[in-house]
Protein backbone atom coordinates (compact mmCIF):
# COMPACT_ATOMS: atom_id res chain seq x y z
CA UNK A 1 0.00 0.00 0.00
CA UNK A 2 0.98 3.65 -0.27
CA UNK A 3 1.57 5.61 2.93
CA UNK A 4 3.28 8.75 4.14
CA UNK A 5 6.03 7.79 6.57
CA UNK A 6 9.07 9.31 8.23
CA UNK A 7 12.12 7.38 9.34
CA UNK A 8 13.56 10.02 11.70
CA UNK A 9 12.56 13.28 13.33
CA UNK A 10 13.09 16.41 11.28
CA UNK A 11 11.60 19.04 9.01
CA UNK A 12 8.83 18.32 6.52
CA UNK A 13 11.31 16.82 4.07
CA UNK A 14 11.43 13.66 6.19
CA UNK A 15 7.84 12.91 5.11
CA UNK A 16 7.96 10.39 2.26
CA UNK A 17 5.01 9.10 0.21
CA UNK A 18 6.17 5.52 -0.30
CA UNK A 19 5.30 1.85 -0.31
CA UNK A 20 4.64 0.37 3.12
CA UNK A 21 3.38 -2.98 4.43
CA UNK A 22 -0.38 -3.20 4.74
CA UNK A 23 -1.28 -3.67 8.42
CA UNK A 24 -3.09 -6.75 9.71
CA UNK A 25 -5.63 -6.76 12.52
CA UNK A 26 -4.16 -7.92 15.79
CA UNK A 27 -6.21 -8.90 18.82
CA UNK A 28 -8.59 -6.07 19.67
CA UNK A 29 -7.91 -4.26 16.40
CA UNK A 30 -9.79 -3.42 13.22
CA UNK A 31 -8.10 -2.63 9.91
CA UNK A 32 -9.75 0.36 8.24
CA UNK A 33 -9.52 1.20 4.54
CA UNK A 34 -8.86 4.93 4.74
CA UNK A 35 -11.22 7.33 2.96
CA UNK A 36 -9.64 10.36 4.58
CA UNK A 37 -7.45 11.68 7.36
CA UNK A 38 -6.96 15.30 8.38
CA UNK A 39 -4.09 17.53 9.37
CA UNK A 40 -3.70 18.51 13.03
CA UNK A 41 -1.00 21.01 14.12
CA UNK A 42 0.22 18.72 16.91
CA UNK A 43 1.57 16.42 14.20
CA UNK A 44 4.16 19.04 13.26
CA UNK A 45 5.52 19.02 16.81
CA UNK A 46 5.52 15.22 16.91
CA UNK A 47 7.32 14.99 13.55
CA UNK A 48 9.94 17.52 14.64
CA UNK A 49 10.67 15.52 17.80
CA UNK A 50 9.51 18.18 20.26
CA UNK A 51 7.12 15.73 21.93
CA UNK A 52 9.37 12.67 21.82
CA UNK A 53 9.25 12.14 25.57
CA UNK A 54 5.47 12.45 25.66
CA UNK A 55 4.69 10.51 22.47
CA UNK A 56 7.70 8.29 21.69
CA UNK A 57 7.64 6.88 18.15
CA UNK A 58 8.82 3.67 16.56
CA UNK A 59 10.29 4.39 13.12
CA UNK A 60 9.26 4.35 10.37
CA UNK A 61 6.15 6.17 11.58
CA UNK A 62 2.90 6.90 9.75
CA UNK A 63 1.23 10.16 10.93
CA UNK A 64 -2.50 10.94 10.87
CA UNK A 65 -4.47 10.85 14.13
CA UNK A 66 -7.90 11.25 12.49
CA UNK A 67 -9.43 8.55 10.33
CA UNK A 68 -12.62 8.04 8.38
CA UNK A 69 -13.07 4.92 6.31
CA UNK A 70 -14.58 1.46 6.04
CA UNK A 71 -13.79 -1.67 8.03
CA UNK A 72 -11.67 -4.09 5.96
CA UNK A 73 -10.71 -6.66 8.60
CA UNK A 74 -11.79 -7.43 12.17
CA UNK A 75 -9.31 -8.87 14.65
CA UNK A 76 -9.81 -11.40 17.41
CA UNK A 77 -11.90 -10.20 20.33
CA UNK A 78 -13.54 -7.28 18.52
CA UNK A 79 -17.33 -7.21 18.54
CA UNK A 80 -19.84 -4.81 17.04
CA UNK A 81 -17.98 -4.17 13.78
CA UNK A 82 -17.92 -6.01 10.49
CA UNK A 83 -16.38 -5.56 7.06
CA UNK A 84 -17.91 -2.66 5.16
CA UNK A 85 -18.96 -0.61 8.20
CA UNK A 86 -18.22 3.11 7.81
CA UNK A 87 -16.30 4.37 10.84
CA UNK A 88 -14.42 7.31 12.31
CA UNK A 89 -11.86 7.48 15.10
CA UNK A 90 -9.33 9.59 16.98
CA UNK A 91 -6.19 7.42 16.95
CA UNK A 92 -3.45 7.09 19.57
CA UNK A 93 -0.90 9.89 19.10
CA UNK A 94 2.15 7.66 18.75
CA UNK A 95 0.65 4.68 16.92
CA UNK A 96 0.90 4.36 13.15
CA UNK A 97 -1.81 6.63 11.79
CA UNK A 98 -4.14 7.12 8.86
CA UNK A 99 -1.88 8.85 6.34
CA UNK A 100 -2.05 5.63 4.38
CA UNK A 101 -4.42 3.45 2.39
CA UNK A 102 -5.04 1.20 5.42
CA UNK A 103 -4.59 1.59 9.17
CA UNK A 104 -4.93 -0.75 12.15
CA UNK A 105 -7.19 0.83 14.79
CA UNK A 106 -8.02 -0.24 18.37
CA UNK A 107 -11.63 -1.42 18.19
CA UNK A 108 -12.65 0.49 21.30
CA UNK A 109 -11.97 3.93 19.77
CA UNK A 110 -14.24 3.46 16.74
CA UNK A 111 -17.58 5.16 16.21
CA UNK A 112 -19.98 4.83 13.30
CA UNK A 113 -19.31 7.51 10.70
CA UNK A 114 -21.87 10.23 9.97
CA UNK A 115 -24.25 9.29 7.17
CA UNK A 116 -25.00 12.84 6.01
CA UNK A 117 -21.51 13.93 4.87
CA UNK A 118 -18.92 12.55 2.50
CA UNK A 119 -17.01 9.82 4.33
CA UNK A 120 -13.60 11.45 3.73
CA UNK A 121 -14.88 14.76 5.16
CA UNK A 122 -15.84 12.98 8.39
CA UNK A 123 -12.10 12.82 9.14
CA UNK A 124 -12.35 16.52 10.02
CA UNK A 125 -14.42 15.67 13.10
CA UNK A 126 -12.74 13.35 15.64
CA UNK A 127 -9.68 15.06 17.17
CA UNK A 128 -10.91 18.65 17.04
CA UNK A 129 -14.52 17.82 17.85
CA UNK A 130 -13.48 15.84 20.92
CA UNK A 131 -11.10 18.61 21.97
CA UNK A 132 -13.94 21.14 21.91
CA UNK A 133 -16.36 18.81 23.72
CA UNK A 134 -13.92 17.89 26.48
CA UNK A 135 -12.75 21.47 26.98
CA UNK A 136 -16.26 22.83 27.37
CA UNK A 137 -18.00 20.04 29.25
CA UNK A 138 -15.43 17.76 30.91
CA UNK A 139 -13.12 20.56 32.09
CA UNK A 140 -15.21 23.74 32.18
CA UNK A 141 -18.57 22.09 33.06
CA UNK A 142 -20.33 24.67 30.88
CA UNK A 143 -24.06 25.04 31.55
CA UNK A 144 -27.00 26.87 30.02
CA UNK A 145 -27.10 30.54 30.90
CA UNK A 146 -23.37 30.87 31.45
CA UNK A 147 -21.13 33.17 29.43
CA UNK A 148 -18.15 31.86 27.49
CA UNK A 149 -15.35 33.62 25.63
CA UNK A 150 -13.81 31.47 22.87
CA UNK A 151 -10.44 32.90 21.83
CA UNK A 152 -9.54 31.56 18.40
CA UNK A 153 -13.04 30.69 17.25
CA UNK A 154 -12.06 30.85 13.58
CA UNK A 155 -9.95 27.69 13.83
CA UNK A 156 -11.05 24.08 13.54
CA UNK A 157 -11.53 23.47 17.28
CA UNK A 158 -13.12 26.89 17.64
CA UNK A 159 -15.78 26.15 15.05
CA UNK A 160 -16.98 23.13 16.99
CA UNK A 161 -16.62 24.91 20.33
CA UNK A 162 -18.88 27.77 19.22
CA UNK A 163 -21.51 25.36 17.93
CA UNK A 164 -21.46 23.18 21.05
CA UNK A 165 -21.49 26.11 23.47
CA UNK A 166 -24.40 27.77 21.66
CA UNK A 167 -26.34 24.49 21.66
CA UNK A 168 -25.71 24.17 25.39
CA UNK A 169 -27.50 27.48 25.92
CA UNK A 170 -24.42 29.55 26.75
CA UNK A 171 -23.94 33.18 25.76
CA UNK A 172 -21.01 32.99 23.33
CA UNK A 173 -18.47 35.73 22.65
CA UNK A 174 -15.89 34.68 20.06
CA UNK A 175 -12.70 36.16 18.66
CA UNK A 176 -12.11 35.79 14.93
CA UNK A 177 -10.61 37.72 12.06
CA UNK A 178 -12.82 39.39 9.48
CA UNK A 179 -12.41 36.46 7.06
CA UNK A 180 -13.91 34.05 9.64
CA UNK A 181 -16.49 36.32 11.28
CA UNK A 182 -19.52 35.34 9.20
CA UNK A 183 -18.82 31.64 9.61
CA UNK A 184 -18.41 32.02 13.37
CA UNK A 185 -21.70 33.93 13.61
CA UNK A 186 -23.33 31.18 11.58
CA UNK A 187 -22.11 28.68 14.14
CA UNK A 188 -24.10 30.52 16.82
CA UNK A 189 -21.80 33.14 18.35
CA UNK A 190 -23.75 35.96 19.96
CA UNK A 191 -20.87 38.39 19.52
CA UNK A 192 -17.73 38.26 17.37
CA UNK A 193 -14.70 40.37 18.26
CA UNK A 194 -12.27 41.10 15.43
CA UNK A 195 -9.00 40.86 17.34
CA UNK A 196 -7.11 42.34 14.38
CA UNK A 197 -9.04 45.60 14.70
CA UNK A 198 -9.51 46.02 18.46
CA UNK A 199 -7.52 44.59 21.38
CA UNK A 200 -9.67 42.01 23.14
CA UNK A 201 -9.41 43.58 26.58
CA UNK A 202 -10.67 46.88 25.18
CA UNK A 203 -13.45 45.24 23.16
CA UNK A 204 -14.90 43.49 26.23
CA UNK A 205 -13.95 46.12 28.79
CA UNK A 206 -15.98 45.76 31.97
CA UNK A 207 -17.12 42.23 31.13
CA UNK A 208 -16.04 38.91 32.61
CA UNK A 209 -16.97 35.38 31.57
CA UNK A 210 -17.83 32.19 33.43
CA UNK A 211 -15.57 30.29 31.02
CA UNK A 212 -12.67 31.51 28.90
CA UNK A 213 -11.50 28.95 26.32
CA UNK A 214 -8.15 29.77 24.73
CA UNK A 215 -7.35 27.98 21.47
CA UNK A 216 -4.35 29.98 20.22
CA UNK A 217 -0.75 30.27 21.37
CA UNK A 218 -0.47 33.31 23.64
CA UNK A 219 2.40 35.06 25.40
CA UNK A 220 2.48 35.06 29.22
CA UNK A 221 1.17 38.64 29.14
CA UNK A 222 -1.68 37.75 26.76
CA UNK A 223 -2.54 34.70 28.83
CA UNK A 224 -2.70 36.82 31.99
CA UNK A 225 -5.15 39.17 30.26
CA UNK A 226 -7.36 36.21 29.36
CA UNK A 227 -7.28 34.82 32.90
CA UNK A 228 -8.28 38.27 34.19
CA UNK A 229 -11.37 38.07 31.96
CA UNK A 230 -12.64 35.04 33.89
CA UNK A 231 -15.37 35.81 36.40
CA UNK A 232 -14.87 35.00 40.07
CA UNK A 233 -15.36 31.27 40.53
CA UNK A 234 -14.96 30.63 36.80
CA UNK A 235 -12.49 28.62 34.76
CA UNK A 236 -9.76 29.33 32.20
CA UNK A 237 -9.32 26.41 29.81
CA UNK A 238 -6.51 26.32 27.27
CA UNK A 239 -5.44 23.89 24.58
CA UNK A 240 -2.15 25.78 24.20
CA UNK A 241 -0.54 28.13 26.73
CA UNK A 242 -1.30 27.15 30.34
CA UNK A 243 -2.78 29.77 32.61
CA UNK A 244 -2.08 30.57 36.25
CA UNK A 245 -4.92 30.05 38.71
CA UNK A 246 -6.18 33.04 40.68
CA UNK A 247 -6.88 31.53 44.09
CA UNK A 248 -8.09 34.82 45.50
CA UNK A 249 -10.94 34.91 42.97
CA UNK A 250 -11.35 31.11 42.91
CA UNK A 251 -10.48 31.00 39.20
CA UNK A 252 -9.37 27.58 38.03
CA UNK A 253 -6.90 27.08 35.16
CA UNK A 254 -6.94 23.87 33.12
CA UNK A 255 -4.81 22.79 30.19
CA UNK A 256 -6.59 20.39 27.84
CA UNK A 257 -5.01 17.29 26.33
CA UNK A 258 -7.73 15.62 24.27
CA UNK A 259 -8.29 11.90 24.60
CA UNK A 260 -10.05 9.43 22.36
CA UNK A 261 -13.59 8.67 23.57
CA UNK A 262 -15.85 6.60 21.34
CA UNK A 263 -19.03 7.48 23.25
CA UNK A 264 -18.41 11.21 22.99
CA UNK A 265 -17.47 10.84 19.32
CA UNK A 266 -20.71 8.96 18.68
CA UNK A 267 -22.64 11.85 20.24
CA UNK A 268 -20.87 14.30 17.94
CA UNK A 269 -21.72 12.09 14.96
CA UNK A 270 -25.37 12.00 16.05
CA UNK A 271 -25.43 15.80 16.08
CA UNK A 272 -23.93 15.93 12.60
CA UNK A 273 -26.57 13.55 11.27
CA UNK A 274 -29.32 15.52 13.04
CA UNK A 275 -28.15 18.71 11.33
CA UNK A 276 -27.09 20.31 14.61
CA UNK A 277 -23.32 20.20 14.08
CA UNK A 278 -21.60 21.30 10.91
CA UNK A 279 -18.32 19.86 9.68
CA UNK A 280 -16.28 22.57 7.95
CA UNK A 281 -13.62 21.44 5.48
CA UNK A 282 -11.44 24.22 4.09
CA UNK A 283 -9.49 22.07 1.61
CA UNK A 284 -9.35 18.52 0.25
CA UNK A 285 -5.94 17.38 -0.94
CA UNK A 286 -4.19 14.16 -1.96
CA UNK A 287 -2.16 12.37 0.70
CA UNK A 288 1.01 13.02 -1.29
CA UNK A 289 0.61 16.74 -0.42
CA UNK A 290 1.08 16.14 3.31
CA UNK A 291 4.61 17.59 3.46
CA UNK A 292 3.39 20.76 1.73
CA UNK A 293 0.48 20.98 4.19
CA UNK A 294 2.96 20.81 7.10
CA UNK A 295 4.98 23.64 5.55
CA UNK A 296 1.89 25.78 5.00
CA UNK A 297 0.84 25.26 8.61
CA UNK A 298 4.24 26.30 9.94
CA UNK A 299 4.28 29.43 7.78
CA UNK A 300 0.75 30.41 8.79
CA UNK A 301 -0.68 29.96 5.31
CA UNK A 302 -3.00 27.09 6.23
CA UNK A 303 -6.53 28.14 7.18
CA UNK A 304 -9.29 25.88 8.42
CA UNK A 305 -9.35 22.09 8.33
CA UNK A 306 -7.55 20.19 5.58
CA UNK A 307 -8.66 16.66 4.67
CA UNK A 308 -6.20 14.38 2.89
CA UNK A 309 -7.25 11.38 0.85
CA UNK A 310 -5.31 8.42 -0.56
CA UNK A 311 -4.99 8.38 -4.35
Amino acid sequence: MKAVRYHRYGDSDVLAHEEAPRPVAGAGQVVVKVAGTSFNPVEVAIRAGYLGQVFPLVFPHVPGIDVAGTVAEVGEGVTGWRAGDAVVAFLPMNADGAAAEYVAVPGEVLAAAPRTVELADAAALPAVGLTAWQALFDHAALNAGQSVLINGAGGAVGGYAVQLAAQAGALVTATASARSADRVRGHGADRVVDYTATPLARAVAGQRFDVVLNLVATSPEETAVLVDLVADGGVFVSTTTPGVEDAGREVRAVRVFARSDAAQLAELVNRVDAGRLRIDVAARRPLADLAAVHDEAVSGRLAGKTVLTPA
